[in-house]
């Protein structure tokens, strides 16, 4: 399987005042989550305004200063990627999450943008006219679901593996799995019913999240991809799959220009 891409960009503002903690090896990890809402326009051409919160983790030296400058409310800029993790509880059941894993996270200069800034329900910040995106690439880790809503609008459903490559400290390849949930409606989802599990694919988007609780009561949390484009992607030959690739050095992002701000309402 070849490297794929694997790039999150969130703009947003922190629903609460971050958390620090550290590794066994006394690594700082900083958590907080980023909360925006982003515009969309349906299929009867409506503009909506839909709400996302997102968990992202920094592992970095530079997380306790973070601490010290960021606080509930405050806007800031996310580059990084998601990170799949799985481990058993202690009933041996099997479970698994998506985080942004950050490669870093910039506070956003002071301006207006406090008029862009509402509370939900429950005290939480969140910014008006946030950035959500989510670029992956990776082969479909099982066949395509494919089933319509009560108003014949078509839903399609899988997970995508995308892998990430590195050296070790012996200069040794190593490859880690990252399977990331995707969720396709209309014409995407359409064009994903001829999809087979091992497809290659492009998928970009925004960062959506689920909650339920499952039959022992237990509160369960998801993170999916909802897709915005699809691309499929050509097979590579066999002997160029079980090469990794070396990483590529990371290009400059060229962010959307800043919207006009809104007036405030509550969520």
């Amino acid at each position: 399987m070849a490297r794929g891409i694997n790039s999150v960009l969130l703009i947003g503002a922190l629903t609460r005042d971050p958390e620090l903690r550290y590794t066994p090896n006394g690594a700082a990890v900083l958590s907080i989550t980023v909360a925006g809402d982003s515009v969309v326009t349906d299929l009867g051409g409506d503009v909506r305004s839909l709400p996302w919160y997102q968990r992202v983790e920094l592992v970095s030296r530079s997380a306790e200063t973070l601490q010290n400058q960021l606080k509930a409310g405050s806007s800031v800029l996310v580059e990084g990627k998601l990170d799949y993790q799985s481990w058993e509880n202690e009933q041996g059941e099997r479970r698994s999450k998506v985080i942004v894993r950050a490669n870093r996270i910039d506070p956003l200069a002071p301006n207006d943008r406090s008029e862009q800034i509402i509370t939900d329900k429950v005290g939480g910040y969140r910014l008006l006219d946030a950035i959500n995106q989510t670029v992956i690439s990776g082969n479909l880790a099982r066949d395509p679901v494919i089933r319509h809503t009560q108003n014949g609008h078509s839903v399609a459903s899988f997970a995508v593996a995308v892998t990430e490559s590195w050296k070790d400290v012996q200069g040794e390849w190593q490859q880690k799995p990252h399977y990331i949930d995707v969720t396709l409606w209309h014409g995407l989802a359409d064009a994903a019913s001829g999809l087979q599990k091992g497809d290659p694919v492009m998928i970009s988007g925004r960062l959506t999240n689920d909650s339920w609780t499952d039959a022992s009561g237990q509160k369960r949390y998801s993170t999916k991809l909802e897709a915005e484009r699809m691309e499929l992607l050509q097979r590579r030959l066999q002997a160029e799959a079980q090469q990794p690739a070396a990483p590529l050095e990371p290009e400059p992002v060229a962010l959307p220009k800043a919207a006009k701000p809104r007036n405030r309402a509550a969520a």
